[in-house]
């Protein structure tokens, strides 16, 4: 296989005042982002999540593989759908799976199993990990091996929070478990994964969140 021809570096270098400028700004507007759960169903513009899956898609990958799909859910039948069907594998969750250790762990955020934000958000963001490549041949089905899936989906999945929070949006990370009902409904091919599941809007008037805390810069970096 040939190599990729490399090109001139695309980099801007900043004075150091910008540099800190550009840092405490985006520090400043990503320190405001929470996970919301109650959504206005105010429309807003398209371009808006289009430009945010643009961004993820942008995301480094091993190999540079980009092993993800990005579905966006708009429909009001399929929202339904999803949330019918994430709501009871919720209740069940809630009710038979989850131990008593991670019900206590949850019971001060006040989560449950009813998921009505499914349906109010205007857009639902699923993103799908591409466990490998599938392709068709004369001689059948052809498997590419991906490297560091998780990984790779995980970063692109950073980036489209960030990118939809940048963009004036709430959104909220919600994984049902287990979450193969979102393949089912959403006629995903074999060889993809559910990930992550993304409702995406503005908030409500009166959306409330828990008052909660953060780590401090000392509790998570340490320098050698």
């Amino acid at each position: 296989m040939n190599p990729h021809k490399h090109v001139p570096l695309d980099f801007k270098r900043m004075p150091p005042a910008e540099q800190l400028s550009a840092s405490r700004e985006f520090l400043g507007r990503m320190a405001s982002r929470r996970s919301v759960r109650f959504f206005s169903s105010e429309p807003f513009s398209f371009e808006l999540i289009e430009n945010a899956i643009r961004c993820a898609s942008l995301a480094p990958s091993g190999a540079n593989q980009q092993p993800w799909t990005f579905v966006v859910v708009k429909d009001p039948e399929i929202k339904r759908k999803i949330r019918e069907a994430a709501e009871a594998e919720e209740r069940e969750s809630y009710e038979h799976r989850m131990p008593a250790d991670w019900l206590e762990a949850l019971a001060p955020l006040g989560t449950d199993w009813h998921k009505e934000f499914l349906e109010t958000a205007p857009y639902l963001i699923v993103v799908f990990r591409i466990d490998f490549g599938l392709t068709q041949t004369a001689e059948g089905e052809m498997k590419t091996k991906h490297y560091y899936v998780q990984e790779s989906v995980g970063i692109a999945t950073g980036f489209l929070l960030a990118a939809l929070h940048m963009s004036g949006l709430a959104t909220l990370t919600h994984t049902p478990s287990p979450m193969g009902f979102l393949s089912s409904i959403l006629n995903r091919p074999k060889n993809e994964r559910p990930f992550v599941l993304i409702p995406v809007g503005l908030p409500a008037p009166d959306a409330t969140v828990p008052a909660i805390t953060k780590k401090s810069i000392a509790e998570v970096m340490e320098v050698r």
